[in-house]
């Protein structure tokens, strides 16, 4: 039987149903019942919503014990909820995933692996993980799955640790071409405790261009090859890497944190069967809480299994294991797939939109859920245009474009997606609207008119009323 429990920050938030699912007999339960573990619980919970100074409490609740970080949370609910999010790494998880990640799983320490773990009392614990494993191995279709990485960078440090030492050669796509940090760019430890070199896409296409991938790795002869990144709007060519870390003798690591989603939802190839080693985050196109998984074969579940834990990290994370156990759950239902196909479809409409508006698109348009657009034509500078699309409502992020003569602090790009709006309910139709305040935005930053991205706000706003933001209850704001 499931016991509904309020959580409510005072008068600003409607409650918020948390499930706790209290069996007779369950695992875990020993002698108690059904019966009296409601009633415990009950008991418990019944001074929730007490004041901190209400005699004989003991569980206040956030607005409470702590008002300002539930006014700012309230504020962060507003924001998303009457604001475009238009950052292609941002998405709306759902509100199963963030009651899972606001559970008592928060409160276990579990250090190891189910059944194998230095602290006792796992029996639910494990079971939670088990599923997320069962659940990654089933959707990937991958012989081996961790689910413990807390996100997308430990879980590629976890991949250096396993495979390489101080000192070896790694190869990845360089950050400003559209990389990622953890591929070995110079600013990060992957850059400074191996010796990395990086590829790039070609100055007259901005795709990559595999020949030049693969006399890189015959000089360098990398250990690992990394491919995926942040700012690839086109397909991977999962086999053409494979191709060549086959040809220099380099594990291949696919990093499809942005597209993991798509994967899924069969409008994205997959790399199983090509990369020997694949890592993703959870959240982005997958909808889930900010965590991390690697999938690989069994031969390499051993070495990556013992480079997270013990090699780099302690206890795991287990309420956002929880989450993301259900956001696979959620990922496998026949709808996500209509979902991935409607994430790509609303990028290639927003990009012909723009394009139309004499947008220079890096690459020239789009394959997956990614835009990148070099305003360098339109005489506007990337992070300039990004704060005045974020005073119109419209969420994007200031970025580098390959061969940038700007500084990444305030590059001549920037960088947008479909993800979130998506999630939304959104369709071409809308793609058009945003695409024109996208133009008529950046038109208002040249210009200094900011009464122009005051009405874009004000438009996105009411457009945002008519499209729910997932997770976010109208009546908190």
């Amino acid at each position: 039987m499931a016991v509904p429990v309020i959580a409510a920050l005072g008068g600003m938030v409607a409650p918020a149903l948390i499930y706790l699912a209290v069996n007779a007999g369950g695992p875990g339960m020993g002698a108690w019942g059904a019966a009296p573990a409601r009633q415990a619980i009950r008991k418990g919970l019944a001074m929730t919503d007490q004041t901190a100074g209400s005699p004989g409490t003991t569980n206040p609740s956030l607005a409470a014990v702590d008002p300002r970080v539930a006014g700012l949370i309230v504020q962060e609910a507003r924001r998303q909820a009457t604001k475009l999010q238009l950052i292609p790494s941002e998405n709306y998880a759902s509100r199963a995933v963030m009651q899972a990640c606001g559970s008592v799983l928060t409160d276990k320490y579990s250090e190891g692996y189910p059944g194998r773990r230095y602290y006792e009392g796992q029996q639910v614990i494990d079971q939670v993980e088990l599923l997320a494993i069962r659940r990654a191995k089933d959707l990937f279709g991958v012989e081996h799955a961790n689910v413990q990485p807390y996100s997308g960078s430990p879980a590629n440090l976890a991949v250096y640790l396993a495979y390489c030492e101080p000192g070896d050669t790694v190869m990845g796509m360089a950050l400003p071409m559209g990389g990622h940090l953890t591929h070995g760019w110079n600013v990060s430890v992957t850059g400074k405790w191996f010796h990395a070199v990086q590829y790039g896409v070609r100055r007259d296409t901005g795709i990559i261009d595999l020949d030049e991938v693969r006399d890189l790795a015959r000089r360098e002869r990398p250990k690992l090859i990394f491919c995926g990144g942040t700012a690839i709007p086109r397909t991977i060519d999962f086999p053409g890497f494979a191709e060549i870390a086959g040809e220099v003798g380099a594990i291949l690591v696919a990093d499809i944190a942005h597209v993991a989603g798509l994967v899924i939802g069969g409008v994205h190839p997959s790399p199983v069967g090509h990369a020997q080693v694949i890592s993703t985050t959870t959240h982005k196109t997958l909808r889930g809480p900010r965590g991390a998984m690697l999938l690989c074969g069994s031969e390499h579940a051993q070495a990556l299994d013992r480079a997270v834990f013990p090699g780099l990290q302690g206890g795991p994370h287990d309420h956002t294991i929880a989450g993301i156990a259900v956001a696979l759950h959620e990922a496998a239902q026949p709808g996500f797939r209509d979902y991935a196909a409607q994430i790509v479809a609303n990028a290639k409409r927003l990009a012909q939109v723009l394009a139309e508006r004499g947008f220079d698109l890096v690459s020239g348009g789009t394959d997956n859920h990614l835009l990148l657009i070099d305003l360098t034509s339109k005489g506007v500078e990337g992070k300039p245009a990004a704060q005045g699309l974020d005073r119109a409502g419209l969420v994007t992020n200031y970025n580098t474009v390959p061969y940038d003569p700007r500084r990444p602090f305030n590059p001549s790009g920037i960088r947008l997606g479909t993800p979130s709006v998506t999630s939304r309910g959104m369709r071409p139709g809308e793609m058009e609207l945003i695409g024109r305040w996208i133009d008529e935005g950046v038109q208002a930053v040249k210009a200094r008119d900011e009464a122009t991205l005051d009405r874009i706000a004000a438009e996105v706003a009411e457009l945002a009323t008519q499209f729910p933001a997932p997770g976010i209850p109208l009546d908190s704001l």
